[in-house]
């Protein structure tokens, strides 16, 4: 099976790809679309957790970075029988969730279409980036919070039962005091997006070295996408202070594996694209 979303990525030939966001001096920028019947189904959701998540999971990229976001551009494609109190509810859950991260909504477009679609650009800034590059032998290997919650509630969705309000799918949790007080402290970083296994594997492939694990992982929390957590790396003397942190912001870690140079990979399934 070909990772089409990756034969893509190679097809833009620039040194500013390959993080959460293109770093271009210390502003970062970054782009999601958040899809109707590809990443939710308005049957599952209303107006506001569906704003609110398209929001969030596009802050996510920033806040992997360390940076403080700024602006939001917000291009939406809206259904022709979308009525305007859901498009109130949209919007306002699009701008108090921007607002919560201190981000303003200051521009973007609509036009009609035959599905609901949320793509979202988001201006944020860093002095002091956490980025993907930079792992090195030896180097622990770490995620932030519970994996596996998220995948197991859309089966449960599309099996046709209801999950709890506060579910990861409904509402990512991101780690944005976590990553603030360990910055410095951290070698790499990265947001789960896309499940921790195919994640894990773009982290060793940018570096171009393997692992050793330290725990076994099941599928159901490997391959467990939309989770939003955070993939880090960081030296072994660092752990003290990481766990130290993760205890003050209530950020549970869990070691998985550490840096060795092998040619190690986890078996990953595409998620974007099928061919």
């Amino acid at each position: 099976m070909k990772d089409l979303e990756a034969y893509i990525i190679s097809r833009f030939n620039s040194s500013y790809i390959g993080d959460d966001a293109a770093l271009v001096g210390n502003i970062c920028y970054s782009v999601d679309t958040f899809f109707e019947d590809v990443h939710f189904k308005r049957s599952w959701m209303n107006m506001t957790q569906i704003g609110r998540k398209a929001m969030l999971v596009n802050l996510s990229d920033a806040i992997a970075m360390n940076a403080k976001p700024l602006y939001a551009l917000v291009a939406l494609s809206l259904p022709k029988d979308i009525k305007t109190n859901e498009i109130e509810e949209l919007s306002n859950a699009l701008i108090l969730c921007a607002k919560e991260y201190g981000c303003e909504i200051i521009g973007g477009d609509t036009i009609s279409a035959d599905k609901l679609t949320i793509s979202i650009t988001i201006i944020s800034k860093s002095d002091d980036p956490l980025l993907r590059k930079g792992l090195k032998d030896g180097d622990i290997l770490a995620f932030t919070g519970n994996l596996g919650t998220s995948k197991r509630d859309l089966e449960r969705l599309f099996n046709g039962k209801v999950i709890e309000p506060n579910s990861k799918f409904y509402e990512p949790v991101l780690r944005q005091e976590f990553v603030k007080r360990s910055r410095e402290h951290l070698r790499v970083g990265m947001d789960i997006s896309d499940g921790l296994f195919c994640d894990t594997n773009k982290l060793l492939d940018i570096n171009d070295i393997g692992l050793e694990l330290s725990c076994d992982i099941d599928d159901s929390i490997g391959s467990s996408g939309e989770e939003y957590e955070m993939l880090i790396g960081f030296d072994p003397s660092n752990l003290p202070m990481i766990e130290k942190i993760s205890k003050q912001t209530d950020t549970p870690i869990t070691i998985f594996g550490i840096v060795r140079k092998n040619s190690y990979r986890f078996l990953c399934k595409p998620h974007h694209f099928k061919s």
